[in-house]
């Protein structure tokens, strides 16, 4: 049995994944933590998500809720994971982090900080998305120069980052199977007169708009023909359940960064 303490205890992720780890039989919730200040501090963890009595009480001492936990999962924002991460470290506390919008210098830094502790971080927890990671690799190998490459990514008018950590990642994983440099060749805006499309850039375009939870499309476009490749989020379980298989499987690993690849044993 892994222990676990959840961060955003009372928002929407917080609270799915404590509910969806209550009915495993590999974790338990030990720990629950939210900003200073929230007014939901102080009342049982699972009343709050929905899921029955838990005896564990949300706090805003990060230190508090990891007391007895093996690891913590973590869904906040880049600054927020570091300063999250340093204190795990410190406490010799594994990390599933479902973060996302790290730029290259923070995701470094964050492999620094947690070079002594296990951690599975991803820029999407979904079984799904990661499945369509392994697709992409295998596509974009076989197809190889001949065919233009285009990302389009869709999320609610809520989202902070853009493009998406995962839209990211598929054009890391597309650039490296046909032998580029992704922050070379990643073009993300294209207006006026820009001239004709380098044959080795991958367009990325971001769309916002109402409740969408997630959706992204990799275009594969040759002559007479292209190959579209999508993934849907129709609801936010998907990442809890990616987290909470996630935690399950970290439980009593050596330290390193692993992810989904890894968790799943598509690697």
């Amino acid at each position: 049995m892994t222990k676990i303490a959840v961060t955003g205890a009372a928002g929407r992720m917080g609270g799915r994944i404590i509910t969806l780890a209550t009915e495993s039989d590999r974790l338990q919730v030990v720990g629950a933590v939210e900003m200073a200040g929230h007014p939901k501090l102080g009342q049982d963890a699972g009343l709050v998500a929905g899921c029955g009595e838990l005896g564990v009480a949300i706090t805003d001492s990060l230190e508090q809720a990891l007391q007895d936990a093996d690891l913590l999962i973590d869904f906040t924002f880049p600054q927020v994971t570091l300063a999250n991460a340093e204190a795990c470290a410190r406490l010799g506390k594994g990390m599933v982090i479902g973060s996302t919008g790290f730029k290259p210098d923070e995701r470094e830094r964050l492999r620094q900080i947690t070079a002594g502790i296990p951690v599975v971080f991803a820029p999407n927890m979904s079984v799904g998305v990661n499945v369509c990671f392994k697709i992409l690799k295998d596509i974009a190998k076989t197809l190889g120069d001949g065919f233009d490459v285009e990302i389009v990514e869709l999320h609610h008018n809520k989202k902070k980052d853009a493009p998406s950590g995962t839209a990211v990642r598929m054009g890391e994983i597309v650039a490296e199977a046909l032998g580029r440099d992704y922050d070379r060749v990643a073009n993300y805006h294209r207006e006026g007169m820009c001239g004709e499309r380098d044959p080795e850039e991958i367009g990325m375009q971001t769309v916002r708009g109402g409740d969408i939870v997630g959706e992204h499309t990799v275009y594969f476009i040759g002559m007479g023909e292209r190959i579209e490749l999508t993934h849907r989020a129709m609801s936010r379980d998907m990442f809890a359940r990616g987290a909470i298989r996630a935690a399950a499987w970290l439980g009593g690993k050596p330290a390193g960064m692993y992810d989904m690849q890894a968790v799943l044993g598509l690697d």
